[in-house]
């Protein structure tokens, strides 16, 4: 059995060499704080890709399994092997972690189980006084073995638990927990705790934890990047998002007030290269999310990818993909490490998938695009006192994952007949002028709108041939800003309101009365792309919405999938969906449906592959009805659970 997904490097760590000057700020490309000298190897995806040890598979996010006793040939045979029961509550998103020969998972009911991964019976299970969550866990192992622990997070504590347990490790912080809140260049007592569904990563003996943004407001923290020893707790150095005065990137804010910017936080992913020992941040917006009155000029480091290096927080690069977000438009993923080749060389790329549905590909030791991008002219914002950036980046390749506009003619027709008169009505005063339209008084659309996309968990990739596969979901929405006079939202403004006023968003989703999106279908795609090229493979509408087959009504996809796929070197991709509740197996070379599922209740996470005494597993968390559910008389869901499934060659295990 794979016990163990212990990401190691198969090729020397790349060298660097601090750059011989500050390069100047711009508004586009690549900037560097320091340049990778010439390295002995360039490096590729060679991990260790056959277990399961953390959140998305691996520190490396990959979304993979290299293995392929289920493959093209057999998957239509998969069976469910085992279910695991988690009972009322929270819906499951969690992904689970399989290693040292046990399956772990957080349960709603605040505890952590251990399962036999060959037949989900129940080893143990421990259960804490503090609420825990998260969308998954680390793993960390000593150099001997003999010290084994779980990270997650706790009532806004990183917790380590003993792994052979789940035992709090009393000498890691304080009695087995650190407070993300201390080490927060701000007046702490007022903050509430920093909980997170961001589960952090691991390099070596460090875990980098980014911290939440505190509140969805104005008044925001400012949502750092801290890493602790994993042995101790210890704080080994911290990033800030939003530079302080003498750092990079200071004078992209006002500096005015500036001890009152907020947010710019990662809240969903990160991912680490542990060839290099760079960890890659996705950043999100400042606050607030639709409105920057308050925050004039391009606001670094929001909106961007941040490589960092893993071992001291130093930055060595990154790029901004939206300038002065107006729209929530944050980086929602862990970005994805391939090595393509390209004008006959192989080169190490990091991929970042947005949700404004644009894919954007870097050398990832550099920060150097792989294909050009763009800075365009984009709206201007008729609010008083928002100053909208006038131009942001278009990847010029590959060709975007998801529509960026909704017209009049793509009104839905599947919605009741007065909710196209509404919407027809709506069209005739909106701001309706491309994806970038800003938010106003008279209400903009917003397309793909800021669930849309991409999002948490929703991209994979096969480093064998070079492919990456996204799922996105087509929800436009209408945003409207009306005068905020709340005291609160006053005082987070320059001068305490007195030089700008601040407006808040009535964010609508346009869901219609019937609970459909009011933009037609399809709602949600699968995207599969070679990378070497840029080019798309192939793009297919992803799930169904089951009230509508039933009326013949097909290829919608789903409304608002929350499912990511996973790949295989069996060539397949497994994905779930919501509003249809299904798992399916797709052939990664054309994408064609090979097998699929009917589950009790919507699948909201990313699956796990793993091995377990010679046999292949896929587990999916199942529960709840999903984001968003269409009003179209679905059967309440089953109760929910972790559902395992295995070719039928061996005994099919036990059921809890």
């Amino acid at each position: 059995m794979h016990q163990h997904r212990e990401v190691r490097s198969r090729r020397r760590r790349v060298a660097y060499c601090l750059a011989a000057a500050a390069l100047g700020l711009v508004s586009a490309g690549a900037v560097q704080a320091k340049t990778p000298a010439a390295a002995t190897k360039t490096p590729g995806a060679t991990f260790d890709l056959a277990g399961w040890d953390s959140y998305l598979g691996g520190s490396e996010s990959s979304q993979y399994s290299s293995l392929d006793q289920v493959n093209k040939a057999n998957v239509s045979q998969l069976k469910l092997a085992w279910t695991y029961k988690t009972g009322e509550g929270q819906p499951p998103h969690f992904n689970p972690v399989i290693v040292g020969g046990k399956l772990y998972i957080l349960t709603p009911d605040n505890a952590l189980a251990a399962l036999d991964p060959a037949s989900g019976k129940e080893l143990w299970k421990r259960k804490y006084s503090g609420r825990v969550a998260g969308r998954g866990m680390n793993y960390w192992e000593s150099k001997d073995g003999k010290d084994r622990r779980l990270f997650f997070m706790m009532d806004g504590m990183l917790t380590a638990v003993s792994a052979e347990n789940g035992d709090p490790i009393a000498t890691f912080g304080e009695q087995g927990g650190v407070d993300l809140r201390k080490g927060l260049d701000v007046d702490i007592s007022q903050l509430r705790p920093l909980q997170t569904d961001n589960p952090g990563r691991i390099y070596k003996d460090t875990i980098i934890m980014s911290l939440p943004a505190g509140a969805y407001d104005y008044a925001s923290a400012p949502a750092d990047i801290h890493a602790y020893d994993v042995r101790t707790g210890k704080l080994k150095w911290k990033f800030h998002t939003v530079p302080k005065k003498g750092e990079f990137g200071y004078e992209t804010w006002p500096e005015k007030d500036h001890e009152k910017f907020g947010g710019v936080h990662n809240w969903s992913e990160s991912t680490v290269d542990p060839e290099t020992g760079i960890i890659y941040i996705p950043t999100g917006t400042a606050r607030y999310d639709f409105y920057g009155g308050n925050r004039e000029g391009q606001n670094l480091f929001a909106n961007s990818i941040v490589a960092l290096d893993a071992q001291t927080g130093k930055r060595i690069w990154h790029y901004q993909v939206l300038h002065h977000d107006l729209w929530d438009f944050d980086n929602p993923q862990a970005p994805k490490l391939l090595t393509i080749h390209k004008d006959g060389k192989d080169i190490p790329v990091v991929i970042l998938a947005t949700k404004m549905g644009f894919v954007f590909v870097f050398n990832r030791l550099t920060g150097e695009p792989i294909w050009p991008i763009e800075e365009r002219p984009v709206p201007a914002s008729d609010v008083p006192g928002e100053k909208a950036w006038p131009t942001q980046p278009f990847p010029t390749w590959p060709e975007p994952f998801a529509r960026q506009s909704f017209t009049e003619a793509e009104i839905n027709p599947y919605i009741p007949e007065e909710d196209k008169v509404k919407l027809r009505e709506l069209f005739k005063t909106a701001r309706n002028e491309g994806i970038y339209t800003p938010p106003s008084v008279v209400g903009s659309i917003s397309a793909p709108g800021h669930n849309g996309g991409a999002n948490w968990g929703s991209s994979a990739v096969d480093p064998k041939n070079g492919r990456f596969f996204v799922v996105s979901k087509q929800m436009p929405t209408f945003d409207k800003l009306n005068l905020d006079k709340r005291p609160e939202a006053l005082e987070a403004m320059p001068n305490g309101g007195g030089d700008v006023q601040p407006y808040k968003s009535g964010v609508n989703f346009m869901l219609q009365s019937n609970g459909l999106p009011a933009i037609s279908p399809p709602w949600s795609l699968i995207t599969a792309y070679d990378m070497n090229t840029g080019n798309k493979i192939w793009e297919l509408p992803n799930g169904e919405v089951t009230e509508l087959v039933k009326m013949n009504i097909k290829n919608t996809g789903s409304t608002a999938p929350r499912g990511g796929p996973v790949a295989t070197a069996g060539g397949i991709v497994f994905v779930g969906t919501s509003s249809d509740r299904k798992i399916r197996a797709r052939d990664a070379e054309n994408g064609k449906v090979l097998w699929e599922f009917e589950l009790p209740a919507a699948s909201e996470g990313v699956p796990a592959v793993y091995e377990a005494d010679g046999r292949q597993y896929l587990v999916i968390a199942v529960g709840g009805d999903g984001l968003f559910a269409p009003q179209l008389g679905q059967t309440p869901p089953g109760e929910s659970q972790y559902m395992a499934f295995a070719l039928p060659q061996a005994p099919s295990g036990g059921s809890n």
